[in-house]
């Protein structure tokens, strides 16, 4: 395998026998990973459906598996790349590392021309998310469909909702269970910056701000993100929506990178002994100081 554009580190909570089981299995793949699946080691690994990018079939190719690792080739918008999960023996649990070459550049991600291959990371992100999750016996958190314009969705967090507020809009704290840093003025008028105020200069601007209720965001390029939270019995219903994109453009990597954020989210507030599982988070191109070191 070439040197990859992505790599991605996390330790999930099962043996790694069960971990691997968990990779290759279809009927627990349709489970934490995407819609349909169909799985004959060696020769075929297959995954296709509205939750997994350019979907519509299956389009993965075997190149070497082991008791320790699968290799495919994964051909997107006709663009052909590799893939690899390895698992490892870990004393929390196992250790799993997804690493994906010949990835669009992060500008081209940024700048919307990448297709639905500028995806691929925050899929990547939000699957291994939601493995965890699995192996855990915890819900998935909602995946991405790729075949809507409809970007909304709606968890239910174990935690009252000023909490789960304060933990949205304080920077100390996002930086804790996203890994992202995140510089936030948390006022209406007030700006909030990926990477801080000096990296995201455009950044967004809250439009709405009512603390343990709701938060609204536009960004430069008009886009909204909204937040609402109810409680009840302690808990919080959150509710996230993207919207004022080009419908024919949707911004899905966005999109699934927020899915993956309401992951450990949801984590950082319903485990006891919270820790993040994220060891590594390596993207070829991705601005230095976008992501914490302390993960």
């Amino acid at each position: 395998m070439t040197e990859p554009d992505l790599r991605l580190r996390a330790i999930v909570p099962a043996p790694l026998k069960v971990v691997y089981e968990a990779l290759t299995d279809p009927a627990a793949l349709r489970v934490w990973l995407t819609e349909h699946a169909d799985v004959d080691l060696p020769t075929k690994y297959e995954f296709w459906g509205r939750t997994t990018p350019d979907g519509a079939a299956p389009h993965q190719r075997v190149l070497h598996v082991d008791e320790r690792t699968i290799r495919f080739a994964w051909t997107v918008e006709g663009v052909e790349s590799t893939v690899q999960f390895e698992v490892a023996e870990d004393e929390d649990g196992t250790l799993v590392t997804l690493s994906q070459s010949d990835l669009p550049s992060f500008a081209d991600v940024l700048a919307d021309k990448a297709g639905a291959r500028g995806a691929l990371q925050t899929f990547w992100t939000l699957a291994i998310a939601n493995l965890a999750d699995y192996l855990a016996g915890r819900e998935p958190t909602p995946k991405c469909d790729f075949t809507s314009a409809e970007l909304r969705a709606s968890v239910v967090i174990d935690a009252p909702p000023d909490k789960v507020f304060e933990s949205m809009t304080q920077p100390e704290q996002i930086v804790r269970w996203s890994g992202a840093n995140v510089d936030v003025e948390p006022y209406v008028g007030g700006r909030f910056a990926m990477g801080g105020f000096e990296l995201d200069q455009a950044g967004a601007r809250f439009v709405e701000f009512e603390p343990g209720r709701k938060a609204t965001l536009r960004f430069a390029d008009g886009m909204i993100d909204s937040w609402e939270l109810e409680g009840s019995d302690g808990k919080t219903r959150l509710t996230v929506t993207q919207s004022g994109f080009d419908p024919t453009n949707p911004p899905y990597p966005g999109w699934a990178g927020w899915m993956g954020g309401i992951a450990a989210l949801r984590r950082y507030h319903e485990l006891p002994q919270w820790r993040s599982i994220w060891r590594q988070i390596e993207v070829v191109g991705v601005p230095e100081g976008m992501f914490s070191n302390d993960q």
